[in-house]
Parts: structure tokens; C-alpha cells; sequence
């Protein structure tokens, strides 16, 4: 009865010790143990959850935009599914090719050794060089709207739209393609 009880009481303690331990890592030190580069996400990340299934999510102070090969947005909550060499279920991150703005659904890494990162933007996978994301970038904010001018409210709600229509119009044109 005093074995099982010690037996208990060690495996308590060490499973105490075990979840602090892991409370105190940062969302950068969970991405890279899960073979995935630091710089996916900016500088600054205030709050960070993870749970058992993988799911997280990551808050920042501010939407803001960071340069890569192309350039990134992120929304106040960034959150998905963890795994080893990927993230799924991913909202919250854009990337800007060209002149749109596509919304990133899943990050993967295949081969680390390869050097290559993927982003799944709906019907592609944009091919980048691994080291592009060793080091958490800055992120800069988004300047809101000036409400004082109406011209630049209805160009960039314009543009915005212009940008979606023609990605579901490119989306339509390939699924049709593929079909």
C-alpha cells in the first residue's frame, strides 16, 4: 500500500513538474521542437495557448504586416493546428502575391534538409526558402483608414473587393479546369 502510494505521489509530482515546464516555453520554442521555424510568426507575440490536441492560439497587440520574400499579415489571433512540420486549420495569417492578398490555410515542412517551407493559400502551395523564417521578423502595424477621407475609404474597400472577386473568379476557373 506505501509503494503504491509513493508510486503515486512521484508520478504526481513529476507530472506537476512536467506541465510547468512546458507552460513556460514560448510560442517559438513549441514551433521549433515541432520542426518548424521560429520567424512563422512576428516579434511580439503577447499571449500564446496550446493544448494537448495541438491546437493554439497566438495574440497580438495589433494587426501588422512583416517583409519576407513577399509580405505576411497577421490578424490580432493567429491560431491552427500544430503538428510536427505543419501547420493546419491556419486563420489569421495572409500573404500578398502580386497585388493580392491570400489568405494562408495550411504551413508545412516536408524535408527539413530540403530548405524549402510551403504555405497552402486555397489552391496552391507558394514554395519559400526555409531560411527566410529562422528569426522572428518585426512586424509593422497596419495603419487604420483616415475616416476624414471618403476617397481612400471607397478605393481601398475597392481594391479589397476587386482582390476577393477575382481570387474566387481564379478559384472557379481552376476547379472548372481540374474538373
Amino acid at each position: 500500500m506505501s509503494t503504491q502510494f509513493c508510486i503515486l505521489f512521484l508520478l504526481s509530482f513529476l507530472t506537476r513538474f512536467w506541465v510547468s515546464d512546458c507552460e513556460a516555453l514560448s510560442v517559438y520554442d513549441v514551433l521549433r521542437s515541432n520542426g518548424l521555424p521560429m520567424g512563422l510568426l512576428p516579434k511580439g507575440v503577447k499571449e500564446f495557448r496550446l493544448d494537448e490536441a495541438g491546437r493554439f492560439e497566438v495574440h497580438l497587440d495589433q494587426e501588422c504586416n512583416a517583409k519576407f520574400e513577399n509580405e505576411l499579415h497577421y490578424e490580432r489571433n493567429v491560431s491552427g493546428t500544430l503538428s510536427y512540420g505543419q501547420i493546419a486549420g491556419l486563420s489569421g495569417i495572409s500573404a500578398q502575391d502580386l497585388f493580392l492578398w491570400f489568405p494562408v490555410k495550411k504551413i508545412r515542412v516536408d524535408v527539413p534538409s530540403s530548405g524549402l517551407i510551403y504555405f497552402d493559400v486555397g489552391v496552391v502551395y507558394k514554395q519559400f526558402s526555409l531560411s527566410l523564417f529562422e528569426t522572428p521578423r518585426d512586424c509593422l502595424a497596419v495603419p487604420p483608414l483616415d475616416l476624414r477621407d471618403g476617397g481612400s475609404i471607397a478605393e481601398a474597400t475597392s481594391k479589397s473587393l476587386f482582390g476577393k472577386l477575382r481570387y474566387q473568379l481564379e478559384k472557379i476557373v481552376f476547379m472548372t479546369a481540374v474538373s
